[in-house]
């Protein structure tokens, strides 16, 4: 059992930061948000209806980046966001070409990821948050290989992406520094199961 009783509510323009030891459980708590697991009791709704039946609304409302970069290394960085839009919402070529800037990788747009630092990789992945797209976004350890000054840039778009009304799901052993208004942390290691 890796929590029981679990109980919280998430609005727009929130940001939950999942906290807690190795092991206590963050990772499973956001693959159920994402509709990745099914809980072995309980539910989860989204819009107070239960997201089991609602998969492609959630699908189309929803950015799932994971621990790992979530790319192909035989794509080029280009490639590789167009797919994953394609999946939900296709992006012209331009606003791919300038979420790749935003994330510090102009000129990289047509090398293959697998040649690509880890640090790289993980900013390919996360120019989908620079994207016009999902209002939500579910982030396993997004701050993962990222250099202070791609730290502090990825901190201020997830606080702006909030004050938007958009809302943020994250696990990090980072210490935020910029945080929005509707901050909240959940310690999975503080709660008595």
């Amino acid at each position: 059992m890796l929590f029981e009783r679990l109980e919280l509510r998430l609005a727009a323009g929130e940001m939950l930061q999942v906290s807690g030891p190795n092991g206590s459980g963050k990772t499973s708590l956001l693959r159920l948000l994402a509709g990745l697991m099914q809980p072995s009791a309980g539910e989860i709704r989204l819009n107070a209806q239960p997201l089991s039946g609602q998969r492609a609304e959630l699908a189309r409302n929803l950015v799932w980046i994971g621990h790992a970069a979530g790319i192909k290394g035989l794509l080029t960085a280009e490639e590789n966001l167009a797919w994953l839009c394609a999946l939900h919402r296709p992006a012209p070529r331009e606003a791919i070409w300038q979420a790749l800037a935003a994330v510090g990788l102009r000129g990289f747009e047509d090398v293959p990821c697998h040649t690509l630092s880890a640090g790289q990789q993980r900013r390919v992945a996360l120019a989908r948050l620079y994207l016009d797209g999902p209002p939500l976004w579910i982030l396993d350890e997004p701050f993962t290989a990222l250099d202070k000054q791609a730290v502090a840039q990825l901190e201020q778009h997830l606080a702006q992406h909030c004050a938007r009304g958009g809302l943020v799901v994250l696990t990090t052993h980072h210490l935020l520094s910029v945080k929005p208004a509707g901050y909240r942390e959940l310690d999975l290691g503080q709660r008595t199961l």
